[in-house]
């Protein structure tokens, strides 16, 4: 018996199918997700993600896994009880003379060093892209390393029992207190730091937020394009330096003034001016306000 007291004659049911319209996320969406929590920052999936604006159909995730079959091929040389000295050698020996990561002495300036799939291909980079993919590996064998933003170039730091090392990402090497500071020295010329101005080594050793990595990544390849007018790529790395750092207020300002660049050659109207107006309206105390406020009423006469 039908406990219902219904039979399948006395109805039907008709399924109507429906068109659900998902769209896969753009680049730039993919990276606002990744870069929206510091407490859960994943730096080498959203430094990966940097080369999906020049290379479209980059999938980030094969990137990761290359990455992770280095760490796989790396433990299986150490073992398990290794003291941290131990994996720190053996991370040293297989990132720079194993598989031969190396600055590109050759082209220095070449965007593909930025770019961290290439970089995985070539074995070439700079010493903040180097520097990323070897945090990766040496997070993922136990070791305690932390990026430094040193000025002019990017460094590594790794706590130890007995103290810290501090290794140029770029050859491997580790540099005393003493090389550090020759290094530090035409920066603080230039800079006003010496003397009475004068400040401690340490505070130039600081940890970088991952945030902050990838701002200065993101700012290399800025100021690429900018040296060589290439407004589009610029405009494309801007996008993301605004999602990255939503309260960087001269990141509006040079995404407008690259917008005004590109317009003036191609004619159209001034997408420049809500860029220069936000800018104008956060930055009160900026040196260059009387100028960008003459630049925007010129647009708008345009």
């Amino acid at each position: 018996m039908n406990p219902t007291g219904f039979t399948s004659d006395h109805f039907s049911v008709t399924i109507i199918p429906v068109q659900l319209n998902i769209h896969p996320p753009t680049p730039l969406e993919y990276f606002a997700t990744l870069v929206a929590d510091d407490d859960a920052f994943p730096l080498l999936e959203a430094a990966a993600s940097i080369a999906q604006d020049e290379y479209p159909e980059l999938d980030v995730q094969q990137v990761l896994g290359d990455v992770d079959q280095l760490v796989a091929r790396l433990k299986r040389r150490i073992p398990q009880d290794a003291a941290a000295l131990q994996r720190l050698r053996s991370l040293q020996q297989f990132f720079y003379r194993d598989m031969s990561f190396a600055g590109n002495a050759n082209n220095y300036y070449e965007t593909d060093n930025s770019y961290l799939n290439a970089v995985l291909r070539t074995r070439r980079g700079i010493p903040i892209s180097l520097a990323v993919i070897w945090l990766e590996i040496a997070h993922a064998v136990g070791l305690n390393a932390r990026g430094v933003s040193f000025p002019g170039h990017f460094m590594i730091k790794v706590t130890m029992p007995r103290g810290q090392v501090v290794i140029d990402p770029l050859t491997g090497q580790s540099l005393s207190r003493e090389e550090l500071s020759e290094r530090l020295e035409p920066y603080k010329r230039r800079s006003g730091l010496v003397d009475d101005f004068d400040v401690p080594l340490g505070l130039y050793l600081q940890s970088a937020k991952p945030r902050d990595i990838l701002a200065r990544m993101l700012r290399n390849l800025k100021e690429i394009h900018k040296t060589q007018e290439d407004w589009p790529r610029f405009i494309a790395v801007q996008n993301r330096l605004i999602t990255l750092l939503p309260e960087a207020w001269s990141e509006y300002r040079d995404r407008g003034l690259a917008l005004a660049e590109m317009e003036e050659k191609v004619g159209g109207s001034s997408a420049a001016i809500p860029d220069l107006e936000l800018y104008l309206s956060k930055a009160e105390d900026a040196l260059d306000i009387d100028a960008i406020a003459e630049l925007v009423a010129g647009l708008r006469q345009t």
